[in-house]
């Protein structure tokens, strides 16, 4: 059963339990689909309503762009979750011959690598969808404020979170060039994100 269509408990039991998956990737990509699914609910309170006329294309367009990203951030929830079985997988392979080595080896490169994308893209919808709370900032109903303030929280952890998932596995991804990239891009992302996230809560705390 996929971790998206349990119901709210049974997921928070899974999680608890002693069973190394779903972890941080998991639920990074679960804050990230919160926090987008917050923000679109503003853009629903905002959308229709004369007094908020002049925000209307700012939460449309919100909405819309934030509906592909939710949907991909729901799929990563469990994308997660089958990356670290790879590798779990992997690991439990024979390695008695010379040729079971190398397959095993190989299956943990291989593992291990989808294990680092998966995070890298979570990170990358989190942010999209950081861009897109902070572009309703100040243009959507007010009484919804503190609520896109949660969705800004919800989204940093996403990118947050991700980005930890991506360390932790860099070191085992063979292929340099893309380690690079992973490290490199990921770094940038999540300094933007962070210095932009904090500007965003206070500016959505100050005006409540």
């Amino acid at each position: 059963m996929k971790l998206i269509d349990m119901q709210v408990k049974e997921y928070l039991d899974v999680l608890k339990s002693d069973a190394p998956a779903p972890g941080g990737g998991s639920v990074s990509a679960l804050a990230g689909a919160q926090g987008v699914a917050l923000f679109m609910m503003v853009a629903d309170l905002t959308l229709g309503k004369e007094k908020y006329v002049d925000y209307q294309e700012v939460c449309r367009e919100a909405k819309e762009k934030g509906a592909a990203l939710y949907e991909e951030l729901v799929a990563s929830v469990d994308k997660d979750t089958e990356a670290f079985n790879l590798i779990a997988a992997a690991f439990k392979m024979p390695k008695k011959t010379d040729e079971e080595k190398a397959a095993r080896k190989k299956a943990i490169a291989d593992g291990t690598l989808v294990a680092t994308e998966v995070p890298f893209r979570t990170m990358q919808l989190g942010y999209e969808g950081l861009m897109l709370a902070k572009t309703m900032i100040g243009k959507s109903n007010l009484s919804a404020a503190s609520d896109l303030g949660v969705a800004v929280l919800n989204l940093t952890g996403c990118i947050k979170g991700a980005w930890l998932n991506v360390k932790i596995n860099l070191p085992g991804v063979k292929d340099e060039a893309k380690a690079a990239y992973y490290a490199e891009e990921g770094q940038k992302m999540f300094d933007a994100a962070d210095q932009i996230a904090s500007s965003l809560y206070n500016e959505v705390a100050s005006a409540l």
